[in-house]
């Protein structure tokens, strides 16, 4: 049975918290709407950008915010289709960026995205 982000019970988190003007996204998985974890290489980079867009939301912040992200992948041979994919959700200059791959993610995901946001 696969587990999915829905059938859980809350995390002891915030997913997005405020303070002195920045923001700090807890990891966006690539799952759907309904925490089912998206298979392919883009379907899950956007996934999980849709789920961090949620999370900036929640502290009225958007992409444009964004200062800073650590990707987290299950396979580092995603960077290239990652690269291509910030070029095109993110405006230059660009957010720094960590990159870094690791054994598993939750629910099955491949790709989680932390953040750090900005605003005056």
């Amino acid at each position: 049975m696969t587990e999915t982000l829905t059938n859980q019970t809350a995390h002891p988190y915030s997913p997005a918290y405020t303070v002195a003007g920045f923001g700090f996204v807890s990891g966006a998985l690539s799952v759907d709407s309904q925490g089912i974890a998206v298979d392919g290489v883009e379907p899950a980079l956007d996934a999980a950008v849709a789920r961090m867009t949620e999370r900036l939301a929640t502290i009225d912040m958007t992409l444009a915010d964004v200062v800073k992200t650590t990707y987290f992948v299950t396979d580092v041979a995603t960077r290239d289709a990652a690269n291509r994919h910030y070029q095109v959700i993110f405006e230059e200059p660009r957010p720094a960026r960590s990159f870094v791959e690791v054994a598993a993610l939750p629910y099955g995901a491949t790709i989680e995205i932390e953040a750090i946001a900005y605003r005056a």
